[in-house]
């Protein structure tokens, strides 16, 4: 079962407005990496569907967070069907985010009060998901769409949607500020925040540190 109603979780999507995304195979090391994120200032964590024997590891994260660090959201992502949705639900995960929308997906998460943030790259596609109740709507592959210009110019006719570009988002500031500045919800990092190279190796503190800092960038460019 969830631990936070969806209504929070999007609220604090929105607030923090930064959903750290990565995948590891090695609980131990993905402990890890929720620890530096918590610590860098992140309340939000969305741990990808994408190998084998990724519900295990995400069942190790989930009750390390809960025990660990209760404050911290953990969701799923890279997910494609109804049955893994459920599946991830059952295991405690507070929100779904799929690389495109799915409409079975969407009627199981509005049963069970459970955030869906679908994968559009459409205006058509975007109106769908939120036709199904997607309060957040994410835009992928971010990058490839058009970038800030591509969320700009959907926001023209429907100002209304919240956005969330994944996909070619980078940590620097120039590239958040231009997202943000576009009129996106919030913004979904992965690789560029949390590679690989310095998992390996355990720096962790880096993580931490590249966290606060986008984190920081974030609030400056909404002048909170």
């Amino acid at each position: 079962m969830a631990q936070f109603n969806r209504l929070t979780v999007y609220n604090v999507m929105i607030e923090n407005g930064l959903i750290p995304l990565f995948y590891n195979q090695d609980a131990e090391k993905t402990k890890k990496v929720a620890e530096a994120l918590v610590k860098g200032g992140s309340r939000v964590l969305e741990f990808t569907n994408r190998g084998d024997l990724a519900i295990e590891v995400f069942s190790e994260l989930i009750k390390y967070s809960i025990k660990e660090y209760p404050n911290l959201i953990v969701g799923v992502g890279s997910v494609i069907d109804a049955p893994t949705a459920a599946l991830y639900i059952d295991y405690g995960a507070n929100f779904i985010v799929g690389p495109s929308f799915d409409e079975k997906i969407a009627r199981l998460c509005n049963k069970r009060k459970i955030a869906y943030i679908p994968g559009a790259a459409t205006t058509t596609e975007i109106s769908l998901a939120e036709e199904f109740g997607a309060e957040i709507v994410k835009i992928f592959p971010g990058s490839t769409l058009g970038g800030p210009d591509f969320v700009k110019n959907i926001l023209g006719p429907m100002p209304w949607s919240k956005l969330m570009p994944t996909g070619g988002v980078t940590a620097e500031e120039s590239n958040i500020e231009a997202w943000f500045n576009a009129g996106v919800a919030c913004i979904g990092m992965g690789s560029k925040l949390i590679s690989n190279k310095l998992v390996s190796e355990g720096k962790y503190e880096e993580i931490a540190s590249l966290t606060s800092k986008v984190l920081k960038i974030i609030r400056n460019v909404r002048k909170i």
